[in-house]
């Protein structure tokens, strides 16, 4: 009689401590049960989607006039660089620029580690562009003004004043 109670109190704990599953079918490597795909549906198509973006529509052509010529474009460049006398000028520049670039990168970083400071860096930035918005593009006159200053510096840029 001891060994039919250990028996049967064994089997209850095994039966108790073994997880229960459902009678569906499972898949043979997953814990999950096996799902059937799902039936491929077509997309809707809304006539009022296609009308709306018609204008935005483009076709490609095999046009040989094409405004971009990638091997005009390197020969330009090719004749520039020969027309140049300090070549060694631009690239002490180019490499300076690199380097700023960089070194801008490793500063906003840092800046934007610290709490608190990039929100305030936005709100500055916020600030900046309303003031500028209000300066030079609001009102006519200083839109004017915005673009002879800026004809002012390509000018002084390209060495003709």
């Amino acid at each position: 009689m001891a060994t039919a109670y250990a028996a049967g109190a064994s089997s209850m704990v095994a039966a108790i401590s073994r997880p229960r599953l459902p009678s569906a079918s499972f898949h043979p490597r997953s814990f999950l049960p096996y799902l059937p795909p799902r039936p491929i549906s077509l997309p809707l198509k809304l006539p009022s989607d296609s009308s709306r973006f018609s204008s935005l529509q483009t076709k490609a052509s095999s046009d040989e006039s094409s405004p971009v010529d990638a091997g005009e474009i390197f020969t330009d460049l090719k004749e520039k660089w020969d027309a140049l006398e300090n070549k060694s000028t631009v690239l002490i520049y180019g490499g300076g620029a690199v380097v700023a670039v960089w070194l801008s990168s490793i500063i906003v970083s840092a800046i934007n580690s610290v709490p608190l400071l990039p929100k305030i860096m936005e709100l500055v930035g916020l600030g900046y562009t309303g003031w500028f918005v209000y300066r030079y593009l609001l009102f006519k006159s200083s839109r004017k003004e915005l673009a002879e200053d800026i004809e002012t510096l390509k000018k002084k840029i390209a060495g003709t004043e």
